[in-house]
């Protein structure tokens, strides 16, 4: 597994609901995304984005297109930045379990 954190910036004055409101937006697009197993949309410190969790980074790498990054940039007013993490250990406390990667 491989988590990739993309933040971009959102415009001056954008609140909580409003990033809320162009997330839902685009759902659609991350719902059954091959290889994607779990995407957290983040907002704070006038940025937004998403924490992803995918089952590898060249399934990551399949998504994040050239075309995905226009409309990030387009939709959001500038460029993406993604992070890539590796996730060598996991707490789930859903699943009551910890586990090693």
């Amino acid at each position: 597994m491989i988590i990739a954190s993309v933040r971009f910036p959102l415009p001056e004055g954008t609140s909580l609901e409003d990033a809320r409101k162009l997330y839902e937006q685009n759902l659609s697009a991350y719902e059954n995304a091959p290889g994607l197993i779990t995407k957290y949309y983040v907002f704070g410190g006038g940025k937004g984005g998403g924490i992803y969790l995918w089952e590898s980074r060249e399934a990551a790498e399949r998504f994040y297109t050239p075309e995905w990054r226009e409309m990030i940039a387009k939709k959001y007013k500038g460029a993406g930045e993604i992070e890539w993490l590796e996730n060598p250990v996991t707490v789930d406390n859903r699943g009551r379990r910890s586990k090693a990667a």
